[in-house]
Parts: C-alpha cells; sequence; structure tokens
C-alpha cells in the first residue's frame, strides 16, 4: 500500500476514533459504518432468518458488537474466520452520586477505569459522554450523549507548592487528587442532571431532571486525533488501545469482495480493560451465543456441529502492542524491540497471557507473508510481568485456535497514544486475507 493510501487510512482512522469517545459511540459508530455498507441488525431478542451471504451485526449492552459476512459453504464444513478486539479504553468515569462542593469549587466524583497513565490527565481540556437512561413509562430508554466541548479540567499542584515534584515524581492519589473542577460556586449551581437536560434537548430529546433514572458517562481529552512526524508519519490520538485494532477488523471485513467460503466476522468487546467479567465482555457469553445461533440457523442440525464449526475456526486476537522506546529501550527483550512502521506484532507469552503458540504464530506468519507486510515478534522481559488481552479468554472459552497479535504503539494507557499510519494500513491488509 502506497505512503498516500496509508495516509487515507490514519485520517480514516482518526475519524473513527473522534466519533467514538465511549464504548456506547464507538458501538453506534460501527454499526453506522456497516449498515452504510448493507448489513442488517439482528436482535438477540429475536429468532434469527439467515442465508448463505447476509451481512448481519449483533449489539449486546450498548457497548459490544458482533458483525458476519456469513461464508458461502455450511458453517460446521468451512468454519469461523474471526478478529476479536475491545471498545474500552482506560479513563476516568463518573460516580453515581458524583457532585461534589468543596473549597468553592463544584467538583465531579470519578473512579478510575482500569490502568489509567494518571498523570496524563492533569491539565487537559475535558468533556463528558456517555450513555443517559431516561423514565419513559416502562423500560429505561438509553441515550447517548456527549457535551462536545471543555467542561472539566483536572489540574495540576504548582511546582512552587510541590518543589520535589521534578526529583521525585509525581504522586498521585486516585481519591483526593483526581476530582476535576466543573465550575465555581460563587457563580451558582453547577448541576449535572441540569447540564445533561440541556445537553440531550440540543440532540431533540426533551427531558425533565426528574426523567433521568441513571447514566455511565466517561471523562475525555477534547483535543482532536492527528497526524505528526516529519512526513506525517504517526498518528496522535486517544484511544488507540483498542479502537485502531476495531478499525481496522471493521475496514477488512468491509473490504470483503463478495463471501467467502468460510464465515467472517469481527467481535468488539467491552471491559477487556477491567477484566472482561461482563455480560457483554469476552468472559461472557456474546460470541459463544451468536455463533451457536449462526450454526444452528446454517448448519446441518446435527447437535456436534458447532463443535465442528470451532474445531475449523480461527480467532486473530487484535489488540495493540507495545513499540521499542527510543528513550527506555532496556525495558524490551533482547531481539523482541518492535518498531512503529514495521508492520504487525506477534505476542507471545508461554505462561499463556497470549494465546499464541507456533501454530497460531505460523499461521498468522503465513497471512502476513501472503499480504506482503513483514511480521513482528514482541515478548516481555522476563523480570517483568506480562499483560493479556481477550485471546486467551476466547480460546479457553470456546477451544478455538487463536493467535495475540497488535500494530505497534508507544503511550499506551495514555490520554493521548501515538502509532504509525502504515501499521494500521498493514494491519488491515493482513486481516484482509484472513477473510479471503
Amino acid at each position: 500500500m502506497s505512503s498516500t493510501d496509508a495516509g487515507i487510512t490514519a485520517q480514516d482512522l482518526l475519524s473513527y476514533i473522534d466519533a467514538s469517545p465511549t464504548p456506547y459511540h464507538a458501538v453506534r459508530e460501527t454499526a453506522r459504518r456497516l449498515a452504510q455498507q448493507g448489513y442488517r441488525a439482528l436482535d438477540e431478542g429475536e429468532p434469527w432468518t439467515l442465508q448463505p451471504g447476509d451481512r448481519v451485526f449483533v449489539i449486546r449492552g450498548g457497548t459490544s458488537i458482533a458483525a458476519f459476512h456469513l461464508g458461502t459453504q455450511p458453517v460446521d464444513r468451512a468454519g469461523f474466520r474471526l478478529v476479536g478486539s475491545h471498545t474500552d479504553s482506560p479513563n476516568l468515569r463518573l460516580k453515581p452520586n458524583a457532585a461534589v462542593a468543596r473549597n468553592g469549587y463544584h467538583q465531579l466524583g470519578v473512579e478510575v477505569y482500569g490502568g489509567v497513565l494518571l498523570s496524563t490527565w492533569m491539565d487537559r481540556d475535558l468533556s463528558l459522554a456517555g450513555r443517559v437512561l431516561l423514565h419513559a413509562g416502562g423500560k429505561p430508554q438509553p441515550h447517548l450523549v456527549d457535551f462536545r466541548r471543555p467542561l472539566l479540567r483536572v489540574p495540576n499542584l504548582a511546582i512552587h507548592l510541590n518543589r520535589t515534584v521534578n526529583s521525585e515524581g509525581l504522586k498521585l492519589n486516585a481519591q483526593e487528587h483526581l476530582v476535576p473542577v466543573l465550575g465555581l460556586e460563587r457563580h451558582g449551581p453547577a448541576e449535572l442532571r441540569a447540564l445533561l437536560v440541556a445537553e440531550l434537548a440540543r440532540a431533540s430529546v426533551r427531558a425533565e431532571v426528574g426523567d433521568i433514572l441513571g447514566y455511565d458517562l466517561c471523562l475525555y481529552d477534547t483535543q482532536p486525533s492527528t497526524r505528526s512526524g516529519a512526513q506525517g508519519e504517526f498518528v496522535h490520538a486517544p484511544r488507540l488501545d483498542n479502537l485502531a485494532s476495531c478499525y481496522s477488523g471493521l475496514s477488512a471485513l468491509l473490504a470483503m469482495n463478495g463471501a467467502a467460503e468460510a464465515t467472517c466476522g469481527i467481535v468488539l468487546y467491552d471491559h477487556e480493560e477491567v477484566g472482561s467479567r461482563s455480560a457483554q465482555g469476552a468472559d461472557g457469553s456474546f460470541l459463544r451465543d451468536c455463533l451457536q445461533r449462526l450454526v444452528l440457523g446454517l448448519g446441518d442440525g446435527r447437535p456436534d456441529a458447532i463443535h465442528r464449526a470451532i474445531h475449523h475456526s480461527y480467532l486473530v486476537s487484535s489488540d495493540m502492542a507495545h513499540a521499542v522506546h527510543p528513550n527506555y529501550a532496556s525495558m524490551h527483550e533482547p531481539k523482541h524491540q518492535p518498531l512503529m512502521g514495521g508492520g504487525p506484532v506477534i505476542k507471545s507469552n508461554v505462561n499463556q497471557s497470549y494465546a499464541t503458540d507456533g501454530e497460531s504464530w505460523a499461521y498468522f506468519a503465513a497471512l502476513c507473508r501472503d499480504a506482503g507486510v513483514a511480521a513482528q515478534h514482541f515478548v516481555t522481559r522476563t523480570d517483568l510481568g506480562c499483560g493479556s488481552t481477550i485471546g486467551p479468554i476466547t480460546a479457553s472459552a470456546l477451544g478455538m485456535r487463536t493467535v495475540d497479535v497488535g500494530s505497534p504503539m508507544l503511550s499506551m494507557h495514555s490520554i493521548r497514544e501515538m502509532a504509525a499510519a502504515s501499521d494500521i494500513a498493514d494491519m488491515i491488509r493482513v486481516l484482509s486475507r484472513l477473510f479471503s
């Protein structure tokens, strides 16, 4: 792929990320792009009518989505070719009773979601987005909300009052030091629910303060995603981990030129950053439920059809990878130091923090070779702990062959992360080979 094509891909990725400040918005944007290309929504609460070649998607919980291009061959014989990623990223989220008033300021109480690099959230122009549940006479009705403007800030303590900060490091207590400022008490009330009602009204949703039954709201940085570097080779954005992988899988699926023999699909989970233990997380039943229903609709009707389908299947667990840091190269395992711009990274861990083994490594390496893309390898230093992904969770739950991969990046779990534009394009090329 040319540098021009990579640049176009990068710009579209940044548009995808900026439209997705929360997992709710990421799923909505993903569903919009799928529907635009002819995919139709299925309801988990209704019967599914399926035919070979159909293109369908399913949403669970508003924050997880699975999409499938049904194959031309029986699924119990051809199996599935799947890409798994996650829609959530580490951030700050509002507590249920969020209002805090102290020392003349209106503030909002937050919880830390996932492994946040806390210092990067200081002195940023923050906004709020997520889901609000309104009373509607029966079942609570969800509505997405996004303030789209600077609303909050977590101010640093001036160096004059913290003289050792540069020599001893910034030490933050999440309970005491991460409470964002919303307004000044002397300027009158700053009631969260009133702000939400006003913001909903801008989206033509009429509500009263008393109609709000609940909410799931995330803080996010309002600075738009951008390109950088001498040749524009880098992308700077929030939530690259792991919306860049969601985008790559989605783009490869949408680029399919007709149906393949196998059923191809993506599953984008929520809650990976906090262990995946939820109804819509990888440790829940979402993917298994989808696959079982697809097999029931397209298989031969035998009770063992799902087991035969899984036997013929592969899952690529796609989650961003650690590029070698030029200022901290000693923190990386020698001979396993991926470079940004160097292509997809195959991630390995013998203690099964990653699901990769020799067979799945070879499978993905062959896809890279067929796509004309170089592959890199990552192993955590032996004296450091290793993070994990949805890969081992899905592999153990389904018994499906799985490889863990990702595009290399820097500043993982920062409020602003960094990757190479060419790596996103290369990952799409490889995943397109998987789907072909």
